[in-house]
């Protein structure tokens, strides 16, 4: 009779067909929730002129979504660790992909802001339950690409979402963009059958007969015998607290990584909600506005990737301050009336160093907990960046009814990244002295 660690099974072996399923579902579930996270700023014009929006009332129409998804993580999240992370994408994909489409049919400010609130609880369900199955399905030395990888998907999404609008809002209307969500809906039994639920949450279920069989999948070419026990070696707690992010020399660690989530989507949301609005009044044509959000999330899908393999290889911490300092830069140089062409390479680079760097923060919120919390610690921290995810849109809104200059603008828009950029490094100088402070076992 053996007692096998699965951990250090999935670390020790390579990155398997089974595991690329897993990365391919969860990056189109991503594909879908970012569609819906995006699709709110291609129609913005046509709800502002439609209904006779001011920019402020605008910007808390965008932030009624983002109140929905800042509750779903912090329902969602802790929920997972109690009912297993499949139900939990289940429930969140379920939620989101209805209220979407029920969008379509809001004849009123107020409709769309229930739907895009009941949409946005799904969302926010949605993204730290696949991040922390992919976290733990991936080897340590692969996870921080495997995770961004996995969430190109949500890049993607937004660049579907900018796509579609340049063709389906001029001809059918801003509607359209909603009534399309149905379709992902019949990725949901595809989803149910193939998605394992997670190893370490089987176990500590004591259901040994479906995690043998996950195992089986995920490492082939090891048989089990009859009496042999799979263990998880990742410390359990009794409690699945916020209380437990502070313990245990975490409390630091997790203030700096909040603060970090806050500043990066707000920066997300402000630039997703309003690019394309500012754009258009700038002097630029709708079309090459609607292009602006594109290239924002294609440098988003390009960051991701990037960063992943720059984390794998020189530490995410690292890699995380350099990329909110080029934002501050990239977003400072959108205001200052750019040809479109630098102005689209300004966009792409604010993309990749905010879209990009909030998937490299959610891998870095994975690596700092164990499992038994690891939806917890992803859930809140999730729920303190829809905070700034909605004081973004609303900030933005204020902000441009001020009428400023459009450089000075930027400028103010780029604040939030210097900020972040410090307290990334905080969080690296303490990550580094808690690692010199780790004793190494022989």
């Amino acid at each position: 009779m053996r007692s096998i660690d699965v951990t250090e099974a999935i670390d020790s072996g390579q990155f398997g067909r089974f595991q690329w399923m897993i990365l391919s579902l969860c990056g189109l579930l991503l594909i879908v929730d970012g569609y819906d996270v995006f699709v709110a700023g291609t129609v913005l014009p046509k709800l502002i002129a439609e209904w006779n929006l001011s920019k402020p009332q605008a910007g808390a129409l965008q932030a009624w979504a983002l109140f929905g998804m800042m509750f779903g993580a912090l329902i969602f999240g802790p929920l997972a660790d109690k009912i297993g992370r499949k139900k939990g994408i289940a429930l969140s994909f379920i939620l989101f992909t209805t209220a979407t489409v029920a969008t379509g049919f809001a004849t009123s400010p107020d409709q769309f802001k229930i739907f895009r609130f009941i949409a946005g609880l799904g969302c926010g369900g949605l993204m730290p339950n696949t991040v922390a199955l992919m976290n733990e399905y991936a080897p340590k030395r692969l996870r921080g690409t495997m995770v961004a990888l996995m969430f190109s998907g949500y890049s993607i999404g937004g660049m579907v979402a900018a796509s579609l609008g340049i063709a389906i809002i001029p001809s059918f209307g801003w509607q359209w963009m909603f009534y399309v969500a149905a379709i992902p809906l019949v990725l949901l039994p595809l989803i149910l059958w193939n998605l394992p639920e997670s190893l370490g949450f089987l176990i500590r279920q004591n259901r040994q007969t479906e995690a043998r069989t996950i195992y089986s999948k995920l490492l082939p070419g090891e048989r089990l015998a009859e009496g042999d026990r799979l263990i998880f070696s990742e410390t359990a707690t009794s409690s699945a607290s916020v209380l437990e992010l502070f313990r245990h020399e975490r409390g630091l660690r997790t203030s700096m990584l909040w603060v970090s989530f806050f500043c990066c989507l707000l920066l997300v949301y402000l630039l997703s909600s309003w690019l394309p609005k500012v754009l258009q009044e700038a002097g630029y044509a709708e079309r090459a506005s609607l292009l602006s959000l594109f290239s924002l999330n294609f440098g988003g899908m390009a960051g991701a990737i990037l960063g992943g393999r720059l984390g794998d290889r020189f530490g995410l911490p690292k890699v995380v301050v350099g990329f909110f300092a080029s934002a501050a830069v990239s977003i400072a140089l959108i205001g200052m009336g750019l040809p479109t062409v630098l102005l689209f390479i300004s966009v792409f680079v604010a993309g990749a160093t905010t879209i990009g760097t909030q998937i490299l923060l959610y891998a870095s919120v994975a690596q700092l907990y164990t499992l038994s919390i690891r939806s917890t610690g992803l859930g809140w921290a999730s729920g303190v960046g829809r905070i700034g995810a909605i004081v973004g849109p609303t900030f933005g809104g204020y902000l441009l009814a001020q009428e400023l200059p459009l450089q000075q603008n930027f400028m103010l828009f780029a604040v939030p990244a210097v900020i972040s950029a410090f307290a990334m490094l905080a969080y690296a100088s303490l990550n580094a002295r808690q690692i010199l402070r780790t004793p190494v076992v022989a």
